[in-house]
């Protein structure tokens, strides 16, 4: 498929960069650590400075850095185009090379998350009464989902948000509170734009 020829090509720019594909070879790596610390930053791709940034932080504070890109179609309405959202895999692995990350997990497809059987959601109580939540029904469940399916893959001793998406951010501690999993949740102030605006994939 392209995104496979895509990802076959940039990783001749990762030099040190190791790129999973599949559950079992980020799975596999994850059991080879013994007593070492995982920092881990979980995006859609398009990065930009304020992912970068929790990049440098999760160095900072971890031995090992893991990111993952993975544009999440449960989070997207019927209404909202999926297929638009933009996609840089190429230029996304220079900079995650460029500032250090060790491992990077970018399933090429949507079905290595989803098998054409999946029937199991993290449906969070509350999220769909929020503006953000009445304006996007199901944005939640797909949020909570996709990251607690993250989590529970890589396992990671943090995890690193930005404090822009604060509703994500506060839904993503509750699931870690919730389901008793042992992960430190880390949210970073907002990287911003010249004019002040939060920096977007978008």
């Amino acid at each position: 498929s392209t995104s496979i020829m895509v990802l076959n090509d940039a990783n001749k720019i990762a030099r040190r960069l190791i790129i999973h594909q599949s559950i079992s070879s980020i799975r596999a790596f994850r059991h080879s650590l013994i007593k070492k610390s995982v920092g881990f930053v979980p995006t859609m791709g398009a990065l930009h400075k304020g992912h970068l940034s929790l990049v440098e932080e999760a160095k900072d504070k971890n031995d090992v850095v893991v990111a993952s890109i993975f544009v999440n179609p449960a989070q997207f309405a019927p209404n909202e185009d999926l297929d638009k959202y933009p996609r840089q895999i190429t230029r996304d692995i220079e900079l995650l090379t460029e500032h250090g990350v060790d491992h990077l997990f970018a399933p090429p497809s949507h079905n290595i998350m989803y098998e054409p059987k999946h029937i199991t959601f993290v449906d969070p109580q509350g999220f769909d009464e929020i503006p953000e939540g009445r304006a996007r029904p199901g944005f939640f469940r797909g949020v909570a989902t996709i990251v607690t399916k993250l989590f529970n893959i890589v396992q990671p001793t943090r995890a690193y948000f930005g404090q822009k998406d604060a509703a994500q951010s506060c839904l993503i501690q509750r699931i870690v509170d919730d389901l008793n999993m042992n992960i430190e949740v880390c949210v970073l102030d907002t990287v911003r734009e010249i004019d002040g605006l939060a920096m977007s994939s978008r």
